[in-house]
């Protein structure tokens, strides 16, 4: 005997039509500059030695007897945000922030600027993608708003790299500095802001060309023990160097082609500021005028995840960023990892 059912199709609810936007941003640098003729009494180098092969001038660091910190440069940037976006941190949904070098393993940071800032009950946790934290960070709210599932979030990028530095090693040393950028992501009626397309891509078999050992496990076993230090960042300039020029250009290709989006049409390109070659290679790859790619790194250096959204927030101040333009959000790192956003804002 046979029985005919009729089986009812179920659907998942339809996403809502909503828009996002970019609704404040805010920055926090620390007070203290390093320059290249300080680093220069510690190190054997040169300012013209530094420029030549990084393009950096100076760059910042976080000094302790003022108070500051991986958490107070988080606050205070994400403290400025909202304040941009003339929000209170109780309306916030979520808080992220995009770091390596928070004070504690436990709790995140996060959870601190959240309760720092008077959020109440907000959810809030650290991820860590090194020098994408940010651009994680900013696809990941972006999509968690498109889902319906949240309306206000905000989002850190903030590392303090001087904290794992080892001043003997100029190959390392010369780069990075200290900074914190934060953004308020908003619902909007206008679905035609938010993202048009995004890459978030990550190698994890060559991460022994960019890490932080903790101890002495955690050494590859290919690893210069002549100079390599437990608590300090490890870079292998050559690989990282390599890495960063051809995925540079490639995922920058990739999100134009998915986006439909000619790079012509781009308003603005906000990378991570690793190194002015590279930065330069990817702008002549693509015939980019050089009013269309920001460069900051001369006066603070590589912030690793506060890069992206140092430079948004000055862009932003400057009206060189502003609503109804494509920007395109560049980053990659430690992981390996790399990541872009192109918005219309």
């Amino acid at each position: 005997m046979t029985t005919d059912r009729t089986t009812a199709t179920v659907l998942p609810p339809a996403l809502p039509r909503v828009g996002v936007r970019i609704a404040g941003v805010g920055s926090a640098l620390p007070s203290r500059v390093i320059t290249n003729q300080l680093l220069s009494t510690i190190v054997e180098t040169s300012d013209d030695w530094i420029v030549q092969r990084t393009g950096i001038s100076e760059r910042r660091m976080i000094d302790h007897s003022k108070g500051e910190s991986n958490f107070s440069l988080s606050r205070d940037a994400m403290r400025r945000a909202l304040d941009h976006a003339a929000m209170r941190a109780d309306e916030l949904d979520l808080l992220i922030v995009g770091t390596i070098s928070g004070e504690m393993r436990c709790p995140s940071n996060a959870c601190r600027v959240a309760a720092a800032l008077g959020a109440g009950e907000c959810p809030a946790f650290d991820l860590g993608a090194a020098c994408c934290g940010f651009t994680y960070s900013l696809n990941l709210a972006h999509d968690l708003i498109k889902v319906g599932t949240h309306r206000a979030i905000g989002i850190v990028g903030v590392d303090t790299i001087s904290s794992t530095m080892d001043y003997t090693n100029r190959a390392v040393c010369i780069l990075f500095g200290d900074a914190a950028g934060a953004a308020v992501l908003r619902a909007t009626d206008d679905t035609s802001k938010g993202i048009l397309a995004q890459v978030n891509r990550a190698d994890g078999s060559a991460w022994h060309n960019l890490y932080w050992p903790m101890s002495e496990a955690d050494f590859p076993p290919n690893a210069d023990r002549a100079t390599a230090r437990a608590g300090c960042l490890q870079m292998n300039g050559r690989e990282i160097y390599k890495f960063a020029v051809k995925t540079f250009g490639d995922v920058i290709d990739e999100t134009l082609t998915r986006a439909g989006v000619p790079v012509a049409d781009v308003d603005m390109f906000v990378c991570h500021q690793s190194n002015a070659r590279i930065i330069e290679s990817a702008r002549e790859r693509f015939g980019i005028p050089e009013h269309k790619v920001y460069v900051n790194i001369d006066r603070v250096g590589n912030t690793s995840a506060g890069s992206v959204p140092l430079c948004l927030d000055e862009l932003v101040r400057a009206g060189r960023v502003r609503e109804g333009q494509i920007v395109m959000f560049v980053a990659f790192g430690a992981g390996l990892t790399w990541a872009t956003s192109l918005w219309r804002m």
